[in-house]
């Protein structure tokens, strides 16, 4: 009878936890969000506000560069969050595949704020003229 940490059983026990992945929690409170898509988030708001000049400086004394540093520190723990928690929701009403997660999640963070504006039109039902927006 072959020992069951075979080669076989050791390659599926490997694949099974490569595509597990454990839900993050504060204080013991499980907050539902994946860490790879986070990151991934992170990722997409790093290279919005390097290459897209999503948060523009606002002028060269020590105070505005705080400002601001401080500004694009807050938009990219926002977008991170916003992927977080959108990425999974909007590929599943997209119907998109399972293997575009962590595409979607960087697309996410990069667009985080037209993203968020989308989806809260969506689900108050606001026309998408922007019509009722300030």
């Amino acid at each position: 009878m072959p020992e069951p940490t075979s080669t076989a059983a050791g390659v599926a026990t490997l694949a099974v936890g490569a595509t597990a992945t454990t839900a993050l929690s504060a204080f013991g409170v499980p907050l539902g969000l994946r860490a790879d898509l986070l990151i991934a988030g992170f990722a997409g708001s790093l290279v919005a506000i390097i290459l897209l000049n999503s948060v523009p400086a606002t002028g060269d004394t020590w105070q505005q560069l705080v400002r601001t540093t401080l500004r694009r520190m807050a938009v990219a723990f926002a977008s991170s969050l916003t992927a977080g928690y959108l990425t999974p929701l909007a590929l599943l009403l997209a119907s998109v595949p399972e293997s575009l997660l962590l595409g979607g999640a960087f697309a996410v963070g990069g667009g985080a704020q037209q993203v968020l504006m989308a989806a809260i039109r969506r689900v108050s039902g606001v026309p998408q003229t922007g019509e009722g927006m300030p």
